[in-house]
């Protein structure tokens, strides 16, 4: 049985060597945010994201940047690992890192090991139980959804949860037959200060509010914008439903893609086809443009409480989404694909005393940069197995010459490798996709079996990894005690 005590001895006898001057890291995330945001032009710029403009202002926005994988479990488990699915074999929502992997070194985990104390709340690791083991942290805010059982689905998908009848009016979104998140709208008397991510924004603000006597590491998890896309009217508001424009699609746009490409497409084109049969296509993305707002509108209050805290003038603030969304470009509804749509992603650092503030980057990085990338801006030193690059060099200069291209995962064998100019897409059967975006932005012309472009290809083939681990246990591989914490092989005869 893995017990958390185990860890926390480790962490105990392990005596904190700080620097006076060590600056804090203020990490804030948001769930199944895209380029739609102003600061990447996205939706013609016309999302309203202030703050995020405001936070860009001050720091390197990364206009070319791409998860490690789009989907939630894996992005995170690698970001947070600094370990691609590759070498960690978690490719899915289903599977739990910390059984697997005991021994791994979190983020949060490494910062406490060199003298930093770990806060966090909301959705930073993939939720809760075998994801956002407690021992990863000095203080974590938790069950937030707790006080609205029914506020993510009537299926029983958290830990604290229990399925209770849904309210009245449900679905708020006036569309049956959608899976039990695909809902939107605004909660029935709900108010504003009470929805999941203003609990987890109100914990962020009491911790900046206090003096304290070591570096922190925050850790701010902010859901929207994923699914359901419930926020409070005055962000629906912002966006009439007669303003809404459709993403620019092609009938057949689907015709030179590889089957595996079609097959992992094709998982969610019937709530696609759902949604635009009964006229939801307008509504749905603008309360996914709404959420968009009311995730910006909680970062500003973040913002705020830093700039009126001690430790304005110390705290790195790091910025980043899990993954993207399709809203049905390349007539694709969700995430799980390795297109743009589904990778790129809003990132942004502002590091006192290191970044210029207001620049712009467009080489191509990924989210395994974040891990070393905060080890060095903090002085501290480099992890071992760390399977990402740091970005410091471009922090400092973000016009330097860059050779790394961003890489994403998605399931075991499947990868994409973005560059500043293309995207190439090497599926587990060896069939493959190009895409010049320099040309084509839209990603609509599969250039892989152009001869022209075949120097392209073998440019960016060798960074597709070499081996892929396995498939790490699902989760049911396991019995999970939600008191203790504690996991048992359901094999086990103990």
């Amino acid at each position: 049985m893995i017990h958390w005590l185990f860890i926390m001895v480790g962490v105990l006898l392990t005596h904190p060597v700080v620097a006076a001057k060590r600056p804090n890291v203020l990490m804030i995330s948001v769930d199944d945010m895209n380029d739609w945001t102003s600061v990447l032009g996205g939706y013609a710029g016309k999302v309203h994201t202030p703050n995020l403009e405001r936070l860009a202002k001050r720091a390197v926005n990364f206009t070319n940047a791409h998860t490690a994988s789009p989907v939630c479990c894996p992005s995170r488990t690698a970001l947070l690992l600094g370990q691609r699915p590759c070498t960690t074999g978690i490719y899915n929502n289903g599977q739990w890192w910390r059984p697997h992997l005991p021994t791994a070194m979190s983020l949060p985990m490494c910062f406490r090991q060199n003298g930093y104390r770990a806060f966090g709340a909301g959705k930073v690791f993939h939720h809760t139980a075998g994801f956002n083991p407690p021992d990863q942290w000095d203080d974590f805010q938790r069950l937030v959804f707790r006080d609205d059982p029914w506020f993510r689905g009537h299926r029983l998908n958290y830990p604290w949860s229990k399925p209770v009848p849904y309210p009245k009016g449900y679905p708020f979104g006036g569309l049956r037959g959608t899976p039990h998140e695909g809902d939107w709208g605004v909660i029935p008397g709900l108010a504003e200060e009470d929805y999941d991510d203003a609990k987890s924004v109100d914990y962020a603000i009491n911790v900046l509010a206090k003096k304290h006597d070591r570096p922190f590491f925050l850790a701010c998890g902010i859901f929207r914008p994923h699914l359901p896309w419930y926020a409070p009217q005055r962000f629906f508001d912002l966006y009439p439903l007669t303003d809404i424009r459709l993403p620019k699609t092609r009938t057949n746009d689907l015709e030179d893609i590889p089957a595996e490409g079609r097959a992992l497409s094709a998982r969610r084109r019937n709530e696609f086809l759902h949604i635009k049969k009964h006229g939801k296509w307008n509504e749905a993305i603008r309360a996914y443009l709404a959420s968009i707002s009311f995730a910006d509108a909680q970062l500003g209050r973040v913002l705020d409480a830093l700039e009126q805290s001690p430790h304005h003038r110390n705290t790195i603030i790091v910025f980043w989404s899990d993954h993207g969304w399709h809203l049905g470009e390349k007539n694709h509804w969700h995430k799980s694909t390795l297109w743009e749509e589904a990778t790129r992603i809003p990132f942004l650092i502002s590091a006192p005393g290191v970044t210029l503030s207001n620049t712009r980057c467009s080489r191509p990085v990924d989210t395994l940069s974040i891990y070393p990338t905060l080890l060095e801006l903090c002085g501290l030193k480099p992890a071992a197995d760390l399977d990402g690059t740091s970005i410091v060099p471009l922090l400092k200069n973000p016009a330097a010459q860059w050779t790394i291209p961003a890489i994403t995962e998605f399931q075991r064998g499947q990868c994409a490798v973005r560059s500043e100019r293309y995207r190439y897409i090497r599926y587990a059967d060896g069939t493959e996709e190009l895409y010049d975006h320099h040309k084509d932005p839209n990603e609509w012309t599969n250039l892989a079996g152009d001869a022209g472009h075949r120097s392209v290809i073998e440019q960016l083939a060798p960074w597709i990894p070499q081996q892929f681990a396995p498939n790490a246990p699902s989760k049911n591989a396991y019995r999970f005690d939600h008191k203790t914490y504690t996991w048992t092989p359901k094999n086990s005869k103990k």
